[in-house]
């Protein structure tokens, strides 16, 4: 392997076992630990992407999970961070972002039109001719973007965990070990959380050959190992923080939603790459990167390097390139850094370029040599590597995202935490502190008053460690008249792109960032926003502070959607009758939480078996299973004053054995719920609710009583009832043959309720007609509803009955023009708008949502009509949500729409102005291909009008199927 070195001390590969892969099907070799990255440069395998812009050769960078340049494709997923995913056996990934491959990739030609290119061009460029934006829209899509996804992906979900601890301490560096060890000598409970496999941080590999700091190391690490009460949840790190100090874990195995007393924030510091001609070239990287490859994964940047360094973190890089015997050609130092390994370095024999000036990187595939200007005279070194070390950026994003205040430290040249919440504390470089043992004393300091916090003693005032002197460059940027130094490396953004987003007056953070999209790229400003600050700061003559930085939001790095899903943390719910459905090969859908057959194969195709289940309840019979309707029963004194308050109608007056439409508003008149209430005796009522509202509605309802003080008990009996809907023609037959009870149109008229055995059994019986025929709801406990449905089916057999599911249900009452709650109705419809004005009882003295209606009724600019198709083709369906438009603007939206075989056409619902409401209006709906078809408003419903069949005479019911 080219460049792998001799073991090092804290190396986190096994020299033992071997893995291979392929990169643009190349064979790679490593070792089991190393990541994708280490392996590839191993090999000398410099070149690891294409920058996102102009195709530019790309190699390491950060090397800290935030570089953009190592992102890969890989079979099952795209955008693989390769500088922390491990190598497996049997990898085969590819760059992503090219065309035709990454040593070859057409797309680079972009570079030679980039003068053309400026930033923002986009916003300015492609909208005239309009006519022609949509294919520079194509074009520019087809440029854009990372990896590929996958369309074809198999469901992912991992599961979230809730963690409880009295202290979490973000950072397992020597710091944040630390600060854990002095929380938990308090006695408090203490989560120590690192985004790495290993705790120990800088102490691994930026002070790994410092022989001063082993005893530091040793005790730091075995004491947190060693302590019951510290937890240590490593590979993770904090994506959010949010209030009361609850905090998103994202962890490989999913989130943890950490709750905690306190929080010590240890997260250090991010690496700012300098900026210069070429300092993109593959072979420039930050010292922190390179140290990272040789002490994790025993890996040489390269041969020979220069280092361009403001501080004396670039001398102990220099120190460890030589211990491992690479040649350092020079180190060149911005200005003049003192210090032991300053002193160390020079006793080497290394040779150091103070006051030097970076003038650019030369090199066309790869990095060959530097040019830098020391007293105006130039200079030029041949050279494999450059490792820059001028600055550094805090890692603030939970700090920010919990409300601290920074500034801009002078001293430091760093922005620092200056206000913390109550309960948060910080530690570390962070905290502007760099020397090692001030960083342990520091962190010591936090998690002692951190665990004080917890246990509500007064704090002992902070001691201040912050550095005496700066770690940052004021300015690392050096602008060269030909461009290509690189700002952002996510977004390609050069010196000349923000200069110029400035002088478009685009001098605000927010808006320059927004404007120039610096910062927005997948490393999410981790590398860039500090060097961008300081540009508008110069070019606006202002201050840090005055400039102010850009806010940082959940989440703080990229967190895959798998784990925001969780797993499915929710009942499945299955209804009496699941077992028939099952051994009817129904095709399930999910309601809410409950399992529905959406219909029954019985034909070749989905649509031609819903059009045979419509066709049995319309011409002889049918059977549904609505046991997952919401089932409250309501009784007590006040049960008839509760149930006039509840719903719009009123219900008080409603006889012993009848049943009337039970519709719910909010207090803003917003439709939320509808049903069937039925009165068992004066003081007791039985009433439905939507699938999906039944838990809500309930505890609505009883939030209700509490409030208006009413003697009533209401009990969700939902789950301990079964229910179904047996429709057609032929139902009264079957029925007949089930029960003793009287079903004739005067024993038992439409909208009566009856309560009678079927089977034997008890049971609520209730004529409705929600599917436009004559049909019976029974209503029973669950352990008995099997029983009756089988027995319907037994018997109905001679009549051709059929199951039917949901998506029959919804075309069936469609033909009714009746509404379904949610789907034909919105968050904002009222009852007037859904076509409703009859449901609504306004000379009640009260209910729920009154005062509301009473205002909107005069209001009203949107209604719900019925329309019908005007084509008959099949390629012009319309989709539920379609929009309908006029003179170009939007009028209204399809709510609901089916091919209805029973009226030979296409009708539906939709949602429209009232100017475009009246009958036989023509309407235009946009279909999804951009084309528009036409539509005709009617009168609903489509279906028998009158309603003369949910009320048929006994003797002119259909026959037998």
């Amino acid at each position: 392997m080219k460049l792998r070195l001799a073991p090092q001390p804290l190396e986190w590969i096994d020299r033992k076992t071997s893995v291979s892969f392929t990169f643009e099907g190349q064979t790679v070799s490593g070792f089991k630990g190393d990541v994708i990255s280490s392996a590839l440069w191993a090999q000398g395998s410099k070149v690891v992407g294409r920058s996102f812009k102009y195709h530019r050769r790309r190699g390491l960078l950060s090397f800290a999970n935030h570089d953009i340049n190592a992102l890969l494709q890989a079979d099952d997923r795209p955008n693989v961070r390769a500088d922390v995913v491990p190598a497996e056996d049997g990898m085969s990934l590819t760059a992503v972002n090219t065309f035709g491959s990454l040593a070859s990739d057409k797309g680079a030609l972009v570079e030679w039109i980039g003068k053309f290119l400026p930033v923002g061009f986009y916003y300015r460029a492609f909208y005239s001719p309009k006519f022609l934006f949509p294919k520079w829209e194509r074009l520019i899509r087809e440029m854009a973007g990372l990896g590929k996804v996958d369309t074809d992906w198999s469901e992912e979900r991992k599961p979230k965990r809730y963690l409880h601890c009295d202290v979490v301490v973000i950072g397992a560096g020597p710091s944040g070990m630390a600060a854990a060890i002095a929380a938990a000598k308090q006695g408090v409970d203490v989560c120590l959380v690192d985004e790495n496999p290993y705790i120990g941080g800088s102490l691994d590999y930026q002070y790994v050959n410092d022989d001063s700091q082993q005893l530091n190391r040793k005790y730091l690490k075995e004491t947190v190992e060693s302590m019951p009460n510290i937890q240590v949840i490593t590979s993770s790190y904090a994506a959010g923080y949010y209030g009361d100090h609850w905090l998103g874990i994202n962890t490989p195995d999913g989130l943890i939603k950490l709750s905690a007393q306190a929080v010590v924030v240890a997260s250090g510091v991010f690496e700012q790459p300098a900026v210069f001609r070429n300092n993109d070239l593959p072979g420039v990287m930050n010292a922190s990167a390179a140290q990272r490859l040789m002490a994790r994964y025993a890996v040489a940047p390269c041969k020979e390097a220069v280092i361009l360094t403001s501080n004396p973190e670039g001398y102990r890089a220099a120190l460890d390139l030589h211990k491992n015997g690479l040649v350092v050609k020079a180190i060149l130092d911005t200005g003049k850094t003192v210090g032991e390994w300053v002193s160390q370095v020079k006793s080497a024999g290394i040779p150091v370029f103070e006051n030097a000036v970076i003038v650019e990187a030369t090199g066309r595939k790869q990095l060959q040599g530097v040019t830098f200007e020391v007293s105006g005279v130039q200079h030029h070194l041949p050279c494999d590597g450059l490792l820059m070390s001028v600055g550094w950026a805090p890692a603030g994003a939970p700090l920010y995202q919990a409300g601290a205040k920074f500034s801009y430290n002078y001293t430091v040249e760093q922005l620092l935490p200056v206000e913390l919440p109550e309960g948060v504390f910080a530690c570390g470089r962070i905290n502007g502190v760099f020397e090692i043992e001030d960083r342990i004393k520091d962190g010591e300091q936090a998690g002692t008053a951190a665990a004080q916090t917890v246990l509500g003693k007064v704090a002992i005032a902070p001691v201040d460690y912050t550095a005496k002197s700066a770690h940052s460059n004021p300015y690392p940027i050096w602008p060269h008249p030909k461009g290509k130094e690189f700002v952002d490396f996510d977004e390609d953004i050069q010196v000349k792109d923000l200069k110029g987003a400035i002088a478009q007056g685009f001098d605000n953070i927010e808006l320059m960032k927004r404007f120039s999209t610096i910062g927005m790229g997948p490393s999410q400003g981790k590398h860039s926003n500090m060097n961008g600050i300081r540009i508008l700061a110069k070019m606006t003559g202002k201050t840090i502070d005055q400039t102010g930085s850009t806010t940082a939001r959940p989440m703080f790095h990229p967190t895959p959607v798998s784990h925001l899903a969780g797993m499915r943390f929710r009942p499945e719910r299955l209804t009496p009758m699941h077992s028939f459905h099952q051994q009817r090969n129904a095709c399930f859908m999910e309601a809410g939480s409950w399992l529905r057959p959406e219909y029954y194969p019985t034909a070749e195709t989905r649509e031609a078996s819903i059009a045979a289940e419509v066709s049995a309840v319309r011409n002889s019979v049918g059977l549904i299973d609505v046991s997952t309707l919401g089932k409250l029963e309501v009784f007590g004194r006040d049960a008839g004053e509760l149930m006039d308050r509840l719903y719009t109608m009123r219900m008080s007056n409603m006889n012993v054995g009848a049943s009337r439409y039970a519709l719910m508003v909010d207090e803003t008149g917003v439709v939320i719920d509808d049903g069937v209430a039925v009165r068992y005796s004066e003081e007791h009522f039985y009433v439905t609710t939507t699938t999906s509202t039944s838990d809500s509605a309930y505890r609505l309802i009883q939030k209700k009583v509490i409030e208006w003080g009413l003697k009533v008990t209401v009990l969700n009996r939902t789950g301990q009832i079964g229910a179904m809907n047996l429709a057609g023609p032929n139902s009264r037959k079957i029925l007949s043959q089930l029960t003793d009870l009287d079903l004739s149109n005067e024993g038992f008229p439409y909208l009566a309720m009856r309560r009678a055995q079927v089977c034997g059994v008890e049971a609520t019986l209730i004529r409705v007609g929600f599917v436009g025929e004559l049909g019976y709801e029974i209503h029973t406990d669950s352990q008995s509803a099997l029983k009756i449905w089988e027995s319907i089916m037994e018997i109905g057999s001679d009549y051709g009955i059929q199951p039917f599911g949901v998506e029959a249900q919804r075309l069936l009452r469609l033909e009714k023009g009746h509404i379904i709650v949610g789907q034909d109705t919105d968050g904002l419809t009222n009852p007037f708008e859904a076509n409703m004005p009859w449901s609504v009882h306004l000379k009640k003295p009260y209910f729920l949502g009154k005062p509301s209606l009473v205002k909107l009724k005069t209001l009203q600019s949107r209604t719900l009509v019925g329309f019908e198709l005007l084509s008959q083709s099949k390629k012009d369906m319309p989709l539920e949500s379609n929009l309908l438009i006029e003179n170009g603007e939007m009028i209204g939206r399809v709510t609901s729409i089916g091919r209805s075989a029973t009226l030979n056409k296409v009708i539906g619902l939709a949602m429209v102005e009232t100017a475009f409401s009246e009958e036989n209006q023509v309407l235009k709906i946009k279909l999804t291909d951009g084309r528009f078809v036409d539509a005709k408003v009617i009168k609903t419903p489509f279906y028998d009008p009158q309603g003369l069949l949910q009320k048929p005479d006994e003797s002119k019911e259909g026959e037998a199927a």
